[in-house]
């Protein structure tokens, strides 16, 4: 399986594999959804930058993440392989502990 686009091409944003971007270091995401670290699971990282402002808790970002052409993009593709955010948000975590 050939990686897709991450968020920070599709959305054309310099914070991406090589910025500061929490969704672009977000190794333990490596993979899921075939995308670069969290690139293709940014709704599931806390601190990503969307509409030019930090997004806080995922609780106050799901609303607009779900409304993103990028999530609906990677929901699309992703079909039946689509990850809930429960085990997206557990592996993201797994590192933490």
């Amino acid at each position: 399986m050939s990686e897709q686009l991450n968020c920070w091409d599709f959305k054309n944003c310099r914070r991406g594999i090589e910025g500061d971007c929490p969704a672009a270091t977000a190794v333990q995401l490596d993979g899921a959804h075939r995308g670069k670290n969290g690139g293709r699971t940014c709704w599931a990282v806390v601190g990503t930058l969307c509409g030019g402002v930090v997004q806080g808790t995922y609780a106050s970002k799901i609303g607009s993440c779900l409304s993103c052409e990028f999530y609906s993009l990677v929901r699309t593709e992703e079909a039946e392989a689509f990850l809930p955010v429960r085990d997206l948000i557990a592996m993201h975590r797994k590192a933490e502990f």
